[in-house]
């Protein structure tokens, strides 16, 4: 059999979810030769194994823009997707040091877990506890020594910082301000494996972040996310994807300076740019099995697309 090769135009390895129905998961593992072939093909079985997907919700303006991959130095974060700019704001704790913008996979996927529960309960007040634990263990977070003091991190960020999006419609500029919480995702010290739970019982988002979520959800599979796991270009390129796809009704040229604009702020070069794209929207389609997408020279091609929640149970 003749070995799919990595570099065909759609995002390499993309015939894998074909290569491991009908030949099975250990030729996929065979034919997969690098570690990056290896972690598609792994993500691409994870997805495909799953009898029923629980299902994740996060707002549409995280599909358009996002938050930092690093730590930064700025205390303002500015990102800007299409007719929507995202400012996110440190915020300051007691003593008046600023406290940082909330960055990389730890704090993507705290968020995801508050929205998610948010919608699933049609409430801004969200129980924590030892359900967070979990969820956040099913990801591939062990919770424990500097996992521990990373979440915590991430938490205390996402607590303080101030959120303001603008966006453009009908003509007219709306804005709106305020927070992802009103108060403070705080966890305990204690590191036992039989602590019920490491957070406080609950905490409230802030009502118009929980507005906007309930308005504008865009629902992604907790299945692809753990398979995906704590990559967090591969989180957002998913979650983009997931936005956009279902609803094309023809298909769409994006250019790699979009592209660079949306996810790339912290890869100066275009060209480096290019190459670390690919590679995580091969990880990002490996975990949505129904996408389209084409790379070219110019940039991607997107193609109307079945829904990334295939499999509701």
């Amino acid at each position: 059999m003749r070995r799919v090769p990595p570099s065909c135009n759609r995002c390499g390895m993309a015939e894998v979810h074909q290569l491991i129905i009908q030949y099975g998961i250990e030729e996929a593992r065979r034919q997969a030769v690098t570690k990056h072939e290896r972690q598609v093909v792994e993500a691409a079985y994870q997805v495909l194994s799953e009898d029923a997907e629980r299902i994740g919700y996060t707002y549409s303006g995280f599909a358009l823009t996002s938050l930092p991959h690093k730590p930064q130095q700025d205390l303002l974060w500015k990102r800007e997707g299409h007719n929507l700019t995202m400012l996110i704001e440190s915020g300051r704790d007691r003593s008046g040091s600023p406290l940082g913008v909330p960055y990389g996979s730890y704090a993507r996927f705290i968020l995801l877990f508050l929205q998610s529960e948010a919608i699933r309960t049609q409430s801004r007040e969200v129980e924590l506890g030892r359900s967070m634990r979990v969820w956040l263990g099913s990801m591939g977070l062990s919770i424990g020594g500097k996992t521990y003091k990373q979440v915590n991190e991430q938490a205390r960020r996402i607590s303080g910082c101030s959120l303001t999006f603008f966006a453009d419609r009908a003509g007219a500029q709306i804005k709106s301000r305020g927070g992802f919480v009103k108060t403070e995702i705080t966890m305990t010290d204690v590191l036992n494996e039989h602590q019920p739970a490491l957070w406080q019982d609950r905490v409230v988002l802030d009502e118009d972040f929980y507005r906007a979520l309930r308005e504008h959800p865009v629902p992604v599979s907790d299945t692809a996310l753990r398979a995906i796991g704590p990559r967090s270009l591969v989180i957002d390129i998913y979650i983009w994807l997931a936005y956009r796809l279902h609803a094309l009704k023809r298909d769409v040229e994006v250019s790699w300076l979009s592209l660079h604009t949306q996810f790339g702020a912290e890869v100066e070069r275009l060209r480096g740019f290019r190459k670390y794209f690919i590679e995580c929207l091969t990880l990002a389609i490996a975990a949505y099995p129904d996408a389209r997408v084409e790379v070219t020279e110019r940039g991607l091609i997107l193609r109307p697309s079945r829904p990334a929640i295939a499999k509701v149970s």
